[in-house]
């Protein structure tokens, strides 16, 4: 007793037996009636009755005139809704689980084919990266068509950037030899002068002169910081000024550590040497016996002067078993040509023009009371590492 049956029915003055199919057997369909199930302008009806076996079925019923004669037949057809609905249940899981598998398909094609799309990217980034760290000057690779504008373009400004650097730099040195014999000659004037206006423009010469030069320091500063190339390999570079040190200063011991050795710093040089010499001066001038230059990896979350946010940044401590300085000291120390004690030889430039270089490359300069008492002198400069490639 399936549920899915049909019958047919002679109507009125038509006396033929009914048809029924062989699952209907003898059971009997209940039929509505007509105000509980009416026909429609065709002359057709459907509902829901429940049979004999217990099936909830569905009915389909019309009446059909079959010949001129008058003679008409109900036709009925049934059909078991529980299966109906189980079907239907068991095909929308069966399309979900189809539909959530072709989901998860084009999810892993599509993502298959963004990274294989962006690989050349990720080439082109690595290679930036090495122009950062100053290991390679160009944009160097095999990159798709697509990409290929790009790094021609990135290679076009990069020449044109080392173009103006230079241009800046070469001006710079112009202004520095021009300005270099005018100040030589006022200050051998000032010496053959009387004592009282001699020392009078000497001082004044000298002034204008550590003025210009840090002027020019900037100048040139801002014009290298156009440039994306700079790095400086931190021992090497180091271990030659403390030589200098150990020698202008033999009756002081000078000790240098780095830690890990592959430290780089990314600025010039040159002005690397400028603001760690200066430092390693102000040590030697007002130390007992010992100076100490540490160079170290500062914590992740450091910032530079500028607030540049999570970056590399390289810790340079110089520290001196000299006197020291007081909180208000060291607040006075930091002014442009502010001398503590004049009794030691100087401009009391130096300090003031390691604060302005590191700033120019958003690092900061610190000081404090070291382990041996004396004046520490913190530098936070930007970093690089070997292996940022």
């Amino acid at each position: 007793k399936t549920g899915w049956y049909w019958l047919v029915e002679p109507l009125g003055t038509y006396t033929a037996p009914p048809l029924v199919s062989p699952s209907l057997g003898s059971i009997s369909i209940p039929v509505p009636s007509v105000l509980e199930a009416p026909f429609d302008k065709n002359y057709e009806r459907y509902y829901q009755v429940t049979d004999a076996s217990g099936n909830r079925i569905h009915v389909a019923e019309t009446e059909v005139v079959l010949d001129t004669d008058g003679r008409a037949a109900r036709f009925r057809v049934t059909g078991n809704v529980d299966v109906v609905e189980d079907d239907v249940r068991n095909f929308s899981h069966s399309l979900y689980l189809a539909l959530a598998g072709f989901g998860v398909g084009s999810l892993i094609v599509n993502a298959l084919a963004i990274l294989y799309g962006l690989k050349p990217l990720d080439k082109a980034r690595a290679a930036l990266e090495r122009i950062r760290a100053g290991e390679s000057e160009q944009l160097k690779g095999a990159f798709p068509r697509e990409i290929l504008p790009l790094a021609n373009e990135v290679n076009a400004l990069i020449d044109s950037n080392r173009r103006i650097v230079e241009r800046a730099r070469m001006q710079v040195g112009n202004l520095a030899h021009s300005l270099k014999t005018p100040i030589a000659v006022l200050l051998n004037e000032a010496r053959v002068l009387e004592r009282s206006h001699g020392d009078l423009v000497r001082s004044q010469a000298e002034a204008m002169q550590g003025q210009v030069q840090s002027y020019l320091n900037r100048a040139r500063i801002a014009a290298q910081r156009e440039s994306v190339l700079a790095r400086t390999d931190a021992e090497p570079a180091l271990e030659r000024l403390v030589r200098v040190m150990r020698r202008l200063n033999v009756d002081k011991e000078f000790e240098l550590t780095v830690t890990p050795p592959h430290l780089a710093v990314a600025m010039e040089q040159q002005d690397l040497e400028e603001v760690v010499g200066n430092l390693l001066e102000n040590a030697a001038r007002f130390a007992a016996t010992k100076v100490r230059l540490s160079v170290t990896e500062a914590p992740e979350d450091i910032k530079g002067a500028e607030g540049s946010g999570r970056r590399h940044w390289v810790e340079l401590a110089v520290e001196d078993d000299g006197p020291g300085l007081e909180p208000d000291q060291i607040r006075e120390a930091l002014k442009r040509g502010k001398r503590l004690d004049e009794s030691k030889p100087g401009t009391g430039l130096g300090l003031s023009i390691v604060t302005e270089i590191s700033n120019e490359y958003q690092g900061r300069l610190e000081l404090s009371r070291g382990e041996w008492r004396g004046l520490k002198a913190r530098l936070i400069l930007p970093g690089i590492t070997k292996d940022v490639a």
